[in-house]
């Protein structure tokens, strides 16, 4: 495959301006790599590409997953292949864009083999789950696979009970999985990676603008309704961060005020652990997100040569 340019970057650096500026100057198709983009009813809060923009550049794994169901690094590469081949054979451009790290190291280099994991292993930590809550779990995960747990955010509940479930089933922690068994699917090579950044003050302050203008738009009223919809709390979509601090708050644990503050920081803190995977990734080129314009210019051109 070719002619394929990915925008990677922390949350809220201007990715998704960016490579729609692209592939409408290309003729380009966007392939989606933000793991909560896939979902359905997600739209605010996931700074979602609006029925307009999507109009304007063909958009693909967006809104193709209900709330309930399980995301994966398998799952996504698997659609993402399919996608790309079937831009590349209507010649267009195709640009990769998300901040989901581990789904584009999967897909750009190939997804190590995960060890079989007994069903009765899952379902005791989701009883333990209910029962006890996330903290024991989370403490556990600190002993068993501290490295793993250094990487997630502490309201992750399903990235950590899927590291419990693989440290648990296979006696090695998930950590030792990813770094020791080589990458042994096909990935896709050729890739032109394009990094975004801002200073690390900048970026907060624009994170925090951003959540409070979700909030003005709606974004709580948007979890109400897939409340009301029959999507349960413990939705694989709801452990996002900020659905989860809304869905907490939609049960009087805190409020609105506390709500927001809470997500500020969550995203804040999720944005620097983003930063921090992308810097050791190989192969990728930073430019400051404030030369956004110039660069889809240089990038457009790049890819239609």
């Amino acid at each position: 495959m070719t002619r394929v340019l990915a925008v990677l970057g922390p949350t809220g650096v201007g990715k998704s301006a960016l490579a729609l500026a692209v592939a409408e100057r290309a003729g380009g198709e966007i392939v989606n790599a933000d793991a909560l983009q896939a979902y359905r009813g997600l739209d605010i809060g996931t700074a979602k590409p609006n029925e307009a923009e999507r109009a304007r550049v063909p958009h693909h794994l967006v809104d193709i997953l209900d709330p309930g169901e399980r995301y994966s690094a398998g799952r996504f590469t698997e659609l993402a292949r399919r996608a790309l081949a079937e831009i590349a054979a209507r010649g267009r451009p195709a640009l990769v864009v998300g901040g989901s790290g581990l789904y584009l190291r999967a897909l750009f280099e190939g997804l190590a083999p995960m060890p079989p994991v007994d069903p009765r292993v899952r379902e005791r930590l989701r009883e333990r789950h209910r029962r006890e809550g996330l903290a024991p779990l989370r403490a556990e995960l600190e002993r068993l696979d501290p490295a793993t747990a250094a990487r997630l955010a502490p309201g992750d509940t399903q990235r950590t009970l899927r590291a419990l479930e693989v440290a648990l089933a296979s006696g090695r922690p998930l950590s030792e999985w990813l770094s020791s068994s080589p990458f042994v699917r096909e990935a896709v090579s050729g890739v032109i990676r394009i990094g975004l950044t801002l200073p690390r003050g900048v970026l907060y302050d624009r994170l925090g603008v951003r959540v409070r203008l979700m909030v003005t738009r709606g974004w709580l009223d948007e979890v109400r309704a897939l409340l009301a919809s029959g999507v349960g709390p413990e939705a694989p979509a709801f452990q996002a961060i900020g659905y989860s601090q809304w869905v907490r708050h939609l049960a009087g644990e805190y409020d609105l005020e506390e709500a927001t503050r809470r997500i500020v920081v969550a995203t804040r803190r999720y944005a620097k652990r983003q930063e921090t995977w992308f810097r050791r990734e190989p192969g990728i080129e930073w430019h400051d997100a404030r030369s956004a314009d110039s660069l889809a210019e240089r990038l457009a051109r790049r890819l239609e040569n």
